[in-house]
């Protein structure tokens, strides 16, 4: 018997230098290093010049760190915002900037200064700024460089700094914007407070954590009603050498030094309960609660029960007058001592010094009203609360309606004012132990015999901030603020328009009473600004549009060094700021020239000019508030005219959910108060990325994943992959077992580019084939095409990245991989070059391949360069290129889809049935599979066709009834539409395909298509 012969150097296997394994912590970095020594960046901005515009403003984030794996996220998801938009043939430029002012950098030098036992405070304010500034730049460039990694595109070296002078005098020029058209107010009011870092805090930097607190009872002599029921009771109790208290509860013990009033709820019934050999003032609804926290200490220890004596609403205790606990215990305030004193202005009618009562006693001998206040509830308590107007925005409220300033007596770091009559110097008040039951305030309340019950085992969530992890407090301090309900310049109510400069002329004045709707206010312009906006997801407008609706005047003051200072001067006698276009001008040249340490005393009488006297005003040493600063980049990167390619409004900021109290905010409102709209068209937000199980990350836990990491072990396209495959506008996870299956989602993408780079070696045009002549399957992939097109785009007008990827992923594994390339590697191998089937399957793939590479290049940058670059090594780069121009579905073609979809859930069906035999090893491929189908309604003459696409040796139809061993065959709709029964074939295989035909006579002959394509191959040679 003769030797068969070995066919396999007669199969048209597919060649490609493109390997299997990525190896792309190897790669990346070179091709990042071509695109910079190639200016892709440029080649992009020159390609796209005159299009439509496209503008993504970046955030910028804190230049403190490394990047971690949210901002790993964000830039991904910006990246894949400008790249989809460029792809859409769009001019859209990235310019990226940082954040660097504020307390995350001066507390990390800050930090430096500590381990060396230094005192921060006593380094001169310019060099601790140039410290400041060079931790910045150093950060800028470590983070830079981890974003480029990214395989992030844009001006990485011409991005924006807040730091950089140009960017603080535009800062300065927003600031004094909102002076010039009456936006400014300097106040006191009770503000969120860091004792430890020593200034004042936007919402935005505090967070929330339960902490377990001291809770207290505490007694207030009442000294007169006008009641005469309740005024009676108080003369019983005197006759009896006893007395009425009224009782309040709280959990911040440290302000009880600083009481000036109490408050009841006007519609709230109250109970005088004599109990304890005293009377006692309490809610009603709260009695049972109050007496039974009382009655475990051992104030009630020894009473005889309690009972009922007067019972009244609230508004009966008006003009009720207490005692502090504290009265006749301590020494009287020496009389114009404390802060203020000695020429420092008063602030919105407060001067912030102590004052002595007209009867010549200290503060504590000095009787406090009981005030009524809607805010009072019985949710808790006693249903009487305690006033300190420095430290409660209720407390101010109510305090300032009735004519009660603030006494200022809390300083900077959580110490009571050395003066101070009651624990002067002593503190700090967020100590746990300076406000524990057997700490000095209880101690002293319990000598005074006020002190009815203290217990250290109230929990409850408290504000900290996010930096120190300390807890904040509520401190009434002189700080500067923007009025949200004032009404705006007439310029700015008619609606967007240029913004007011330095020298426009503003109408300002007391605040009027806000329009009915539409714009007036800073709270109602931006509100809607907001219904203007485009929100993705929608629930973010909600969001935002509460927090607006509800916030407080903007605080922009903060007592710190590294900052753009609030560069005004303050009239000492009248305490107006003052409003000069020259001065202004003056100002934001030396910004410019100099930084913000142009700001300097020595530059007052330049500042001035002629005519003024620098002694006669104070020049303010505060900074601004940070979120004002990125709040400002809308002006100073977006309309500078520094990035001429930027214009204002931006089509997009994106940022993380925070950023609806943030950076969306402030860029909202600043925005709003100089231009009378908001700085953007679209806003989007992301969630937050947790760990595998669900759990926010920490590095206690241990559960962080590391970008830069995950760089080196995985590549930056794992990153990216991952980042826009997930549901990103909801919180998220990231982990190992995560990571690993992106890894194998990116392993089988890349199998495809490989695939078609090696079916498509050596393709011509001259092998192209008109769509009309192509087969139906080839017809129906170009017609399902067309169908994904569709879908990333509308992915990509909705931002959704998810979609987009899921899309991508899909069609290449089961559309392609699983089934077009599949069924037709047998037309790539074995039909003649020349043949129409095989041409026409080639000229599908080289519009696939054209599609998908620009498909893939936003999500996976340095795959899709590296594909492209394998076919066209002299191409450029694939990011060069625009949106593919894809066949469109057309009537013929709708029926074709509709016919395959039927052939497909066919084929499905058949493999099903086809399994089994193959995990018995009955058969070793579906090439050996024999499929009869049973009483089907299908058309028989289907056979030849699902012969081919199921890849089976023949497929049979039959009238008779099925044997016992078939199964039920099902069509799209669910329903059988017959049965089916599968066997080993008994046909001979071909020595070259391999297809079981019945043609073939004996194992390793050919069939008549390879004889033929064989013979002319050996003719050819």
């Amino acid at each position: 018997m003769s030797e068969k012969r070995d066919y396999r150097d007669t199969v048209f296997l597919p060649k490609t230098d493109f390997p299997m394994k990525a190896g792309l912590p190897q790669k990346e970095p070179g091709i990042l290093a071509r695109w910079e020594a190639e200016d892709v960046y440029g080649q992009l901005r020159a390609a796209r010049e005159g299009r439509e515009k496209f503008v993504l403003h970046d955030g910028p984030p804190y230049a403190n760190g490394n990047i971690h794996i949210g901002h790993a996220l964000n830039k991904v998801l910006k990246d894949a915002v400008v790249r989809t938009q460029s792809l859409l043939s769009k001019d859209a430029p990235y310019v990226p900037g940082w954040d660097c002012h504020g307390l995350p950098i001066e507390w990390k030098v800050e930090e430096a200064y500590r381990k060396k036992k230094q005192n921060k405070d006593e380094v001169p304010p310019r060099e601790f700024r140039a410290e400041c500034r060079q931790y910045a730049a150093e950060w800028v460039d470590v983070q830079r460089e981890q974003f480029k990694r990214l395989g992030i595109t844009g001006e990485w070296d011409k991005p924006y700094l807040t730091m950089a002078p140009e960017a603080e005098a535009g800062i300065v020029a927003e600031l004094l914007k909102f002076a010039t058209s009456g936006q400014l107010y300097r106040g006191a009011k009770p503000v969120m407070w860091s004792p430890v870092e020593k200034t004042a805090l936007a919402e935005a930097e505090v967070e929330y954590e339960d902490i377990t607190s001291t809770q207290i009872d505490v007694a207030f002599e009442i000294v007169s009603s006008a009641d005469e029921g309740l005024a009676s009771w108080l003369e019983v109790a005197k006759s009896e050498g006893s007395a009425a208290l009224a009782v309040i509860w709280t959990t911040t013990p440290w302000t009880i030094p600083v009481n000036q009033a109490l408050a009841y709820g006007p519609t709230i019934d109250y109970v005088l309960v004599r109990a304890g050999g005293a009377f006692l003032l309490i809610a009603q609804e709260l009695m049972n609660e109050t007496l039974g926290r009382i009655g475990k200490s051992a104030w009630l220890a020894d009473g005889d029960g309690w009972s009922i004596c007067w019972v009244g609403k609230g508004s009966d205790l008006a003009g009720t007058m207490v005692r502090h606990p504290m009265a006749g215990r301590l020494s009287p305030l020496p009389k114009g001592e404390g802060p203020g004193v000695g020429g420092t202005p008063s602030v919105d009618g407060v001067n912030p010094s102590p004052t002595p009562s007209l009867e010549g006693r200290g503060f504590y001998d000095t009787l406090r009203p009981m005030l009524p206040g809607d805010f009072v509830t019985t949710d808790s308590g006693t249903g009487l609360v305690h006033m300190a107007p420095d430290h409660g925005e209720d407390d101010f409220d109510l305090c300032k309606a009735h004519g009660i300033n603030p006494k200022f007596v809390v300083e900077a770091d959580g110490r009571y004012r050395e003066d101070w009559g009651w624990l002067g110097g002593q503190g700090s008040v967020i100590n746990p132990k300076f406000n524990a039951p057997d700490g000095p305030i209880c101690e002293d309340l319990r000598a005074a015999g006020a002190l009815l019950s203290a217990s250290a085992d109230y929990q409850h969530s408290y504000p900290h901030s996010w930096r120190s992890k300390a807890k904040v407090i509520y401190r009434c301090t002189p700080q500067w603020f923007v009025p949200m309900d004032l009404n705006l310049p007439s310029r700015l109510r008619e609606g967007p328009g240029e913004g007011l400069s330095a020298d426009d002329d503003a109408e300002t004045g007391p605040p009027l009473t806000p329009p009915a709707s539409g714009r007036g206010t800073l709270r109602q312009t931006a509100l809607t600004a907001i219904e203007e906006t485009r929100f993705v997801p929608e629930k973010g407008q909600n969001r935002i549009r509460a927090m607006v609706d509800g916030r407080p005047d903007w605080v922009l003051s903060r007592q710190r060094a590294w900052g753009v200072p609030i560069t005004l001067f303050v009239d000492r006698k009248s305490g107006e700021y003052l409003v000069d276009a020259e001065v202004n001008a003056r100002i934001i040249a030396a910004v410019k020239a100099d930084g913000v340490d142009g700001w300097a005393e020595e530059n007052a009488a330049h500042f001035l000019g002629e005519g003024r006297n620098p002694d006669d005003y104070e020049m303010v040493t505060d900074i601004l508030d940070v979120w004002f600063d990125s709040g400002s980049t809308h002006a100073f990167v977006l309309e500078s005219g520094v990035w001429p390619d930027l214009q204002s409004p931006a089509d997009l900021y994106l940022e993380g959910s925070d950023q609806h109290r943030g950076w969306f905010q402030s860029s909202l409102l600043e925005s709003c108060a100089t231009r009378g709209r908001a700085p953007y068209k679209a806003v989007l937000t992301h969630g937050f990325t947790m760990a595998a199980d669900g759990r926010k990350m920490s590095k206690s836990l241990g559960n962080t994943v590391d970008p830069l990491k995950v760089m080196e072990e995985y590549g930056a396209d794992i990153i990216r992959l991952w980042a826009l495959s997930v549901d990103y506008t909801e919180d998220h996870r990231i982990g190992p077992e995560i990571l690993k299956g992106v890894a194998d989602q990116y392993r089988k993408l890349r199998n495809t580019f490989r695939y078609m780079l090696g079916a498509l070696d050596g393709f011509a045009e001259a092998e192209r084939v008109d769509v009309a002549e192509m087969p139906e399957l080839e017809r129906y992939m170009l017609s399902i095409l067309s169908e994904l097109d569709a879908k990333l785009r509308a992915a990509v007008d909705a931002f959704d990245f998810n979609a987009y990827t899921r899309a991508l992923t899909d069609f290449a594994n089961e559309d392609l991989s699983a089934f077009f390339f599949d069924i037709r590697k047998d037309r790539l191998y074995c039909d003649a070059p020349d043949g129409v089937e095989r041409r026409a399957y080639r000229t599908v793939l080289e519009t696939l391949f054209h599609a998908l590479i620009r498909y893939a290049a936003p999500v996976l940058v340095f795959t899709s360069e590296e594909v492209w670059g394998t076919r066209y090594p002299d191409a450029g780069s694939v990011h060069l290129l625009e949106w593919p121009e894809v066949p469109q579905i057309d009537e013929i073609d709708s029926d074709v889809v509709e016919h395959w979809s039927t052939l497909r859930h066919f084929r499905n069906e058949i493999n099903e049935a086809i399994e089994p035999l193959r995990q018995e090893k009955l058969i070793r491929s579906s090439l050996e599979a024999k499929v009869d189908i049973f009483r089907s309604p299908i058309d028989p003459q289907l056979a030849s066709i699902l012969t081919e696409i199921c890849i089976v040796s023949e497929i049979n139809f039959h009238e008779s009834s099925p044997p016992e061993a078939a199964s039920e065959f099902f069509g799209p709709s669910g329903f059988s539409v017959g049965w089916l029964s599968v066997t080993k074939t008994t046909h001979h295989k071909c020595g070259r395909c391999w297809r079981h035909l019945p043609e073939v006579t004996e194992d390793g002959d050919l069939c008549a298509r390879c004889e033929t394509v064989v013979a002319e191959m050996d003719a050819a040679q």
